[in-house]
């Protein structure tokens, strides 16, 4: 069945005012930064939702829209996730991580201690829907799910950027253990658990440098 179509607009600028604009949005852009150290204070709810509307937004395969946000603000789940976050991690920094990885980290001064788990006033756990099922319990194939919820997910950090609050790509894998926690179906598999929330006072983040466009473009003309 052919989709029902609708008018398409953006809005148009000039190309001085495109330039203009494309350097103000790099700026605010290059400015996040992943961020360990938060404030307990907590956050509106309703800033997460939209900037949970805001993810739902981004392209999908067929627009199967394959993801799940789950927030999570109880201390008592925050707590569950802590613990068992740290044993896998500790797994991870004590024989899971090649040397090479662990020398990776080393500038960032990571270890399998995770206290932001707890303090962070919300969580944040994306699941990727590797499937769907009809009423019958016919199982329904998504399309290009890691690349749909990767995007989804880039759109949720640029929303959190832009309202002031801080937030932390962390993969504590496998993370099979918060589906188990939040009792998720089935069809869905942990892709990322994000702490949000406001930085703590005095935090700092390592004094690390970006590619430059010479390094991450290549002009074919």
């Amino acid at each position: 069945m052919k989709a029902v179509m609708k008018p398409y607009t953006t809005n148009q600028l000039s190309e001085d005012k495109m330039v203009e604009t494309s350097k103000e949005i790099y700026s605010f852009a290059n400015s996040r930064r992943s961020v360990r150290e938060y404030s307990d204070r907590t956050v509106p709810i309703e800033v997460i939702e939209n900037a949970i509307l805001t993810a739902g937004t981004a392209p999908s395969g067929a627009n199967k829209q394959p993801w799940t946000y789950c927030v999570v603000t109880s201390p008592e789940l925050k707590k569950k996730i802590r613990v068992e976050a740290e044993k896998e991690e500790f797994v991870n920094y004590h024989g899971r991580m090649s040397e090479q990885w662990l020398q990776d980290l080393e500038k960032f001064g990571t270890d399998h201690i995770k206290e932001f788990l707890e303090i962070a006033p919300a969580l944040v756990i994306v699941f990727k829907r590797i499937y769907e099922e009809d009423k019958a319990g016919s199982r329904l194939n998504n399309y290009y799910v890691n690349e749909s919820v990767g995007i989804s997910v880039g759109m949720f950090l640029s929303a959190l950027h832009r309202v002031g609050l801080a937030a932390l790509t962390h993969t504590p894998s496998p993370m099979n253990f918060l589906a188990s926690i939040l009792q998720r179906p089935e069809n869905e598999r942990a892709f990322l658990l994000i702490p949000v929330g406001y930085p703590a006072k005095g935090t700092t983040v390592p004094d690390i440098d970006r590619k430059g466009l010479s390094e991450i473009m290549k002009h074919y003309k």
